[in-house]
């Protein structure tokens, strides 16, 4: 799901509303899962109330341990510079693991543990970043379906995922959006944007592992559902939001920022890229008005670097080298986002008036 929106440019409420229902709603149907095998295996003894009260307390629970690892993680790899920028990937992995391993042992939602921390650590402007996500994106899982059952539920997997996406989806978008004065156009998207993830897969792999009868067909059966409805549907959302006249005019990724720490030193180093539409196309260095701390030292174009002077002009494709002292490196990078998104007099439409009501000027 998140890979499919960096690429259909959506207004954020869409894009919050998509991406937390992708992510939160995987815990409690772990439980339902687990709850529900153990039903159908003979070994569950608890009455459904019993079993309630226990989903909400390891919820909880949950929640509460990813959130700790998470900003103590995001705070221990900003302050500690590790020798090498291929151990930061690893110790992400370390923290998400370490967020299961002691959700799981306070007897709370190790799914819910580990998708908030991974939440709070990818909100988080990490050192060297890119390379943690291109680390976590080329994670891949290991699939115990054989392609030679997998022709058998291709019908009724078409059947079930027609239903869930005609009838389904959209009488729950309805019923859950109506509430918040959705309109009907974002309610058409959000209800063809229910895509399926790999978590069915593994949750799958659940009925398996407590030899419920029929459970390999199910297994089956999901696994084709999720590959072919994905495929049908991911490629479709950006002519569907064209279509419906909520996608944005500017791409989804117009400035990618990677930082990484300076050793000991209490300074920073940041890479930008500026995307094919990004606004600061012919803005020229002292234009950008960065704090006095940081400064552009390099500029790549067309594989050829260079030191750039107060009049050069960026341009897109350009790579950006810039090093900021760790206290200003923060404001630096939401300046050249704002720069990005609305051209060098970002800032001048709202800021004048406030700084001269606060004695300060803009930064």
């Amino acid at each position: 799901m998140f890979s499919v929106l960096r690429r259909v440019p959506l207004p954020e409420r869409l894009t919050g509303l998509l991406e937390a229902e992708s992510g939160f709603n995987d815990a409690p149907v772990v439980i339902a899962v687990v709850a529900l095998t153990g039903v159908a295996s003979g070994h569950a003894q608890h009455s459904w109330w019993l079993l309630a009260a226990e989903a909400v307390a390891e919820l909880a629970v949950g929640l509460a341990v990813g959130l700790t690892v998470g900003r103590l993680g995001a705070i221990g790899l900003r302050r500690v510079a590790l020798p090498s920028s291929g151990l930061y990937p690893i110790a992400v992995l370390g923290l998400v693991l370490a967020a299961y391993g002691a959700g799981v042992t306070l007897h709370g939602s190790g799914f819910l543990a580990v998708y908030v921390s991974s939440l709070v650590l990818g909100s988080t402007r990490l050192p060297h970043g890119a390379a943690v996500r291109g680390f976590a994106e080329g994670l891949l899982l290991g699939l115990l379906a054989s392609p030679g059952r997998l022709p058998a539920q291709i019908l009724p997997a078409t059947a079930i995922g027609l239903v869930l996406l005609v009838v389904a989806r959209p009488i729950s978008v309805l019923v859950t959006t109506s509430w918040f004065r959705f309109p009907p156009r974002e309610q058409v998207f959000l209800s063809w944007a229910g895509l399926r993830g790999a978590v069915p897969i593994v949750l799958a792999t659940v009925p398996m592992a407590g030899h419920v009868p029929g459970s390999g067909e199910l297994f089956d059966l999901v696994f084709v559902l999720v590959v072919l409805f994905t495929v049908l549907q991911a490629p479709a959302l950006p002519w569907m939001a064209r279509r419906l006249g909520i996608g944005s005019e500017l791409s989804a990724m117009e400035l990618d920022v990677e930082s990484s720490p300076l050793g000991a030193l209490a300074a920073d180093v940041v890479h930008v890229r500026v995307g094919s539409r990004s606004r600061l196309h012919g803005v020229e260095i002292f234009e950008l008005r960065l704090p006095e701390e940081s400064n552009i030292t390099l500029v790549i174009r067309d594989r050829h670097a260079f030191v750039p002077g107060p009049r050069t002009a960026l341009q897109h494709g350009d790579d950006l080298i810039l090093v900021a002292a760790a206290s200003v490196r923060r404001r630096a990078e939401n300046r050249l986002e704002e720069v990005s998104a609305a051209g060098k007099l970002a800032g001048w439409a709202t800021l004048p008036r406030q700084d001269t009501r606060k004695g300060t000027k803009p930064h």
